[in-house]
């Protein structure tokens, strides 16, 4: 039997009925995105400015690059589909940044999207998750957006870890409880 994972501090939804696996997934979904967004700020937060911006080849992203990127993706996919709001997102612009803004800034810009995010997932319903969207020119449901923003972020998410993992040369920590529960390999950097 698969454990539920509470994330810590995070209300519950304020959702109307809907079935039962509309509520679990958008529980789940929305449980995913905040529990992962004070881990990706603790990374953030962590490193200088020259590693934020560091990128190891021309091919590959800075650690700034990937916060304005999933903060822009979140926007789209989410804040600005599910509230039928104009789509401002320059796609192009989050990967041209070079070190001209610091991290606090990008961490502010992002934590009120990722509230926005709360907000709108807190409130989705079955006909929303079925409804259709045209996003960045793909036609999907409502569901798939939601689907594409947990997967999507994860992926970034996971990749910001790893170079923060790479700067500071020392596990972060955030996997512990698996050394309390014997779920962690012996002497494993779990995160």
């Amino acid at each position: 039997m698969q454990e539920h994972l509470e994330p810590e501090g995070i209300p519950p939804l304020t959702t109307t009925p809907e079935s039962n696996m509309t509520r679990q997934f958008l529980e789940y979904s929305r449980g995913k995105l905040l529990a992962q967004w004070p881990r990706l700020r603790q990374c953030v937060e962590s490193i200088t400015d020259e590693q934020l911006w560091w990128r190891p080849n021309d091919a590959s992203n800075s650690v700034g690059n990937l916060v304005l990127h999933l903060n822009g993706n979140v926007r789209q996919w989410l804040v600005a589909s599910f509230n039928e709001s104009e789509d401002t997102r320059n796609r192009p612009a989050e990967f041209i940044q070079h070190g001209k803004l610091s991290a606090s800034v990008l961490l502010r810009e992002l934590g009120a999207t990722i509230e926005e995010a709360s907000e709108v997932l807190s409130r989705l319903t079955e006909a929303d998750l079925l409804r259709r969207f045209n996003i960045q020119g793909y036609d999907v449901s409502g569901l798939e957006a939601v689907y594409q923003v947990v997967e999507h972020f994860a992926m970034h998410y996971g990749q910001i870890l790893y170079a923060t993992k790479m700067f500071r040369d020392k596990d972060l920590g955030f996997y512990a409880e698996l050394k309390k529960t014997g779920r962690a390999p012996s002497g494993s950097q779990i995160g």
